[in-house]
């Protein structure tokens, strides 16, 4: 909380080049990217860091094989070659993963003319991945049993990525990679309204937790509001080429389905899309896609009804999913770019490929739509647009993304072999410990191994399944700007996606949990997440 007061601080005291506004992935590597080339950044959101459609994804980053179909084919190829350095920038975040597709008898085609579709995908991924493969039904059931091949008339393997932890803590760590080169940023701290003066902008802001307000100056303003950037340029009376449809995905989250770490994919009965997606122990399967007019939107009872239809349809299970075997859900809205008109077009057939609207005048940018697998390319083209409205760069050729070097990473597994630290990775962890911290904090991985060093208590398991040391909740306190209980379960970990929060209430180790992200205002926030679980069950 303290690094978190201190930057309020800030914005209120400082001058910037600019000011981004919104913290999901677009406004994320905004920042990121403009602050390590050299600009003075500050990063405001009005909820917290990934808090709407990047903690709502499918934690896949793919090359958009599907619009394919849509004969998009610069748009699959940009993508591809967008997700292939993605992979190459963060080889223990993005990883390959299969994708295991059926089609059923009646589909609109053959599968063979389909599987056609995945080998031109292979060759404008330019080969990156293995190699995709046709399966009849009867090698679809021996690949995963658990397929219902009844009325397969046969599929494919092929291959894309996926986010091994969860879409917000990817979207997160370039928020902190921010912070690290000395952006000023503070989550749960809204922009009420702006004006521009004299060449500046002045945002009135205000502290959601404190109701306090100040004001920050800035050269330029980024609206990167997500599903709320028309709004945020109503409010502010910016007009735009382009707006926004909204698409609602809602996910469940259940036990473990599959024997195989693959991707499921299928169609589902409304001719869609449909994933059953590993996550550990347990599955996520989903998605719906439903025009809806509001982008604060909340999952139905329709809304589950057609998931576990599909995949009790799609299945062989044992014995029906229902609404008892739920233990988590994500829900929220694809922001989908449009230009011109008030939302009339064939919103279907959109894609998620980003637009960005500038106003060189007063030095006001909108980005719109977009996804994870292209976010290095909109973080550099960002980079771009603010040159071109006169802010300079010092550092324009510095790199921004990516992991830290070899040397680095040595440094921290040799460091975690002195500790013995693998020998301490719980019995039902799928991963080796020294894997799992490099790959959520990086260089700041070696902060985890000095508490574990002055204190080998701080490595053990704080809460039961939960993956989770004191000492990343101690390294979590002090950097990631925990600022409810729900920060740390839904977005910084993937607690709250894994296990069910009357679990999580009734667990020991969430007193303790508490204790160390919040201090003497531990009940307070303990006693504000289970108001707020309970309202909501």
């Amino acid at each position: 909380m303290l690094l978190r007061q201190t930057n309020i601080q800030k914005l209120s005291e400082q001058e910037f080049d600019v000011l981004v506004v919104g913290s999901g992935i677009n406004g994320a590597v905004a920042a990121a990217a403009l602050k390590r080339k050299g600009a003075k950044v500050a990063l405001i959101d009005k909820g917290d860091f990934a808090g709407h459609t990047s903690s709502n994804s499918s934690n896949l980053a793919w090359g958009g094989i599907k619009y394919l179909e849509n004969h998009e084919y610069l748009l699959v190829n940009k993508l591809c070659k967008s997700r292939n350095h993605l992979m190459r920038s963060y080889p223990s975040t993005v990883k390959e993963i299969r994708f295991l597709t059926t089609l059923q008898k009646g589909f609109r085609f053959p599968a063979w003319f389909v599987y056609i579709g995945t080998v031109l995908y292979w060759l404008m991924g330019r080969f990156f991945t293995q190699k995709p493969t046709f399966l009849t039904a009867k090698e679809i059931k021996n690949t995963e049993s658990v397929i219902d091949v009844s009325n397969a008339q046969g599929g494919f393997e092929y291959s894309d990525a996926f986010l091994y932890d969860n879409d917000a803590r990817f979207v997160f760590n370039f928020v902190r990679s921010a912070m690290d080169n000395g952006a000023v940023v503070a989550n749960y701290v809204g922009a009420t309204a702006t004006k521009r003066e004299q060449g500046f902008w002045t945002t009135e802001a205000c502290d959601v937790i404190s109701a306090k307000t100040f004001s920050i100056k800035s050269k330029a303003v980024i609206n990167a509001c997500g599903p709320m950037v028309d709004l945020f340029n109503e409010q502010n009376h910016q007009k735009t080429e382009h707006n926004h449809l909204f698409s609602k995905g809602v996910h469940l989250i259940v036990n473990k389905l599959t024997s195989v770490d693959k991707v499921l994919a299928f169609f589902a009965s409304d001719g869609r899309l449909f994933f059953v997606i590993p996550m550990g122990q347990k599955t996520c399967i989903g998605t719906t896609d439903d025009q809806v007019e509001n982008p604060a939107t909340t999952v139905t009872e329709a809304d589950r009804t057609f998931i576990l239809d599909n995949v009790n349809a799609l299945l062989d299970l044992e014995k029906p999913l229902t609404r008892a075997d739920i233990i988590s859900e994500r829900c929220g809205v694809r922001p989908l770019a449009v230009k011109g008109g008030k939302g009339e077009a064939d919103w279907v057939q959109l894609s998620r490929k980003h637009a960005i609207d500038v106003d060189q005048d007063k030095q006001y940018m909108s980005i719109f739509g977009g996804k994870l697998t292209d976010c290095i390319n909109v973080g550099e083209e960002v980079c771009e647009l603010i040159e071109n409205m006169g802010i300079a760069l010092p550092e324009r050729d510095k790199i921004w993304y990516g992991e830290s070097s070899a040397q680095i990473k040595a440094e921290f597994e040799y460091r975690a072999k002195l500790l013995n630290l693998d020998a301490m990775t719980p019995e039902y962890s799928s991963e080796k410990l020294t894997t799992r911290l490099w790959r959520r904090y990086d260089i700041h991985a070696l902060q985890i191994l000095d508490e574990i060093q002055r204190d080998p208590s701080q490595a053990g398991q704080l809460m039961k399944n939960a993956e989770y040391l004191r000492a990343e909740l101690h390294y979590a306190a002090r950097r990631e700007m925990i600022t409810k209980l729900e920060d740390f379960l839904r977005r910084r970990s993937k607690i709250e996606m894994v296990l069910r929060k009357e679990d999580i209430i009734s667990t020991p180790g969430i007193i303790e949990a508490c204790e160390i992200l919040f201090g003497d205002e531990a009940d307070e926030k303990r006693n504000e997440y289970i108001k707020k679980a309970r309202e909501s069950a």
